[in-house]
């Protein structure tokens, strides 16, 4: 019996001018309604106002400093035990973490209102390279949240 799901990360090409798969994903996180050639632009014009508040780095290097800074370590999961639903702490698989931190930080972007997205998207980049920003705050929401269920730790099998 073939299975239902194929993967199709071996399709996911690098963009165009920083040669880098995890903007490549993020571009296509941000894009919609299949308009890719605008997603490009708003992340390329978010990497340039990156660029010029953090000039001693490189603007992609900032971006994957933030989104490694982003990504979760625990979380949480129910699990039903004999009748009651626990909040069980569970380490996060490597793809998760990925998608978990950028779906954040996008979140975080698009509830902003009143300035353009690539200026949000920057912002968000920034105070995630700080370790700071709405974004981290989910995240350090969510390791409170393991942190304090791990006396049900036990019930990860």
């Amino acid at each position: 019996m073939p299975r239902k799901f194929r993967s199709t990360e071996h399709l996911l090409r690098p963009d165009p001018k920083y040669n880098n798969k995890l903007l490549s994903k993020f571009i296509n996180c941000v894009m919609q309604g299949g308009k890719k050639s605008t997603a490009r632009k708003v992340m390329y014009d978010a990497l340039d106002i990156v660029g010029k508040r953090i000039s001693d780095e490189p603007p992609l290097d900032v971006f994957v400093r933030a989104i490694e800074n982003l990504k979760p370590q625990v979380e949480v999961r129910s699990k039903r035990v004999g009748g009651a639903t626990y909040q069980v702490p569970m380490e996060v698989r490597p793809k998760r973490k990925q998608a978990l931190a950028l779906r954040w930080m996008l979140d975080v972007c698009r509830k902003k209102k009143g300035r353009p997205l690539a200026q949000r998207i920057a912002e968000e980049i920034i105070a995630c390279y700080r370790r700071e920003g709405a974004a981290y705050t989910i995240r350090e929401n969510v390791h409170k949240m393991a942190e304090a269920n791990k006396a049900f730790a036990h019930f990860a099998w």
